[in-house]
């Protein structure tokens, strides 16, 4: 019967999940770069949701403790935080790419004699994908706005520090104050890569610790479902209050030392030096 129970919990969470993430709607052709962000928020939230009322329902059916289902609720919420986000740093990798990319393109491009906003424009239709639609949102910005405020729009939605200095590099050309921007280019995309190419090394340093975190959590995991599965009696004094004080004392211990193991592994990325502090309507 318990088990029967748990199913249908985690049954409930993975529903509440697929309900959530078919809110989302698809990327609009005006505003792909929005739609994106929003896609990939309203699919974090949805994982996050299902896999904490699953654990949460889980824990609560097979211990009846407030606190265990609780901790398990929590552990379901951070578990992307603490146990994936491969993929948001293979894309975080890609994007500093992609920024390299488009600047040896847009150097390249102003080397045959066209004007800074042509090159502009004729690059972001061929943008590397992992920055595709921002730039497109810059090329429809660039027919009703001045380059210098398109400029800071696109700043804000690449939200990147290597963005950021490749358009800097731009504002002061758009200006006049730089005098070879071509090779200004090259070395803001040979800085970019160098950029990658360390992150990559890093995180390949840092996996070793990722997957230890993850062998620390599956023992401590196992090691407790099988105290209360197979040997229940020794896990019966958590049935009052003063266990279950203790057991939240405890889940807030590891899981202190699990965010704590988490924010070692994580990726520091330089801050970020350019804020618009407008939108673009």
């Amino acid at each position: 019967m318990i088990a029967v129970v748990a199913a249908l919990g985690l049954g409930a969470g993975f529903g509440l999940w697929l309900v959530i993430t078919g809110w989302s709607d698809g990327p609009s052709c005006s505003a792909p770069a929005a739609g994106s962000w929003r896609d990939r928020l309203s699919a974090d939230l949805g994982a996050r949701l299902g896999w904490a009322v699953g654990a949460a329902a889980l824990l609560a059916v097979t211990t009846r403790w407030p606190v265990a289902a609780a901790a398990g609720g929590a552990l379901g919420w951070w578990s992307p935080d603490l146990f994936g986000g491969r993929a948001a740093r293979e894309r975080a990798v890609a994007r500093t790419e992609a920024i390299a990319g488009w600047a040896e393109s847009l150097r390249d491009t102003m080397s045959g004699a066209r004007g800074l906003e042509a090159a502009l424009a004729s690059t972001a239709a061929a943008a590397p994908v992992a920055i595709r639609p921002e730039l497109t949102v810059f090329a429809e910005r660039l027919y009703r706005e001045p380059l210098p405020v398109a400029l800071t729009g696109l700043a804000e939605d690449l939200a990147h520090p290597t963005a950021d200095l490749v358009v800097a590099a731009l504002s002061m050309a758009a200006t006049g104050s730089v005098r070879d921007l071509g090779e200004l280019l090259g070395t803001l995309a040979v800085a970019a890569r160098e950029e990658a190419a360390m992150r990559l090394r890093v995180e390949a340093a840092r996996g070793r610790m990722r997957t230890a975190m993850k062998v620390i959590a599956a023992c401590t995991l196992a090691t407790a479902a099988g105290l209360v599965v197979l040997n229940p009696s020794y896990v019966l004094s958590y049935h009052s209050g003063l266990g279950q004080a203790v057991l939240a004392l405890i889940a807030a211990l590891w899981g202190i030392a699990l965010w704590w193991l988490a924010r070692m592994s994580q990726f520091v990325a330089p801050e970020r030096f350019l804020s618009a502090g407008r939108r673009t309507p």
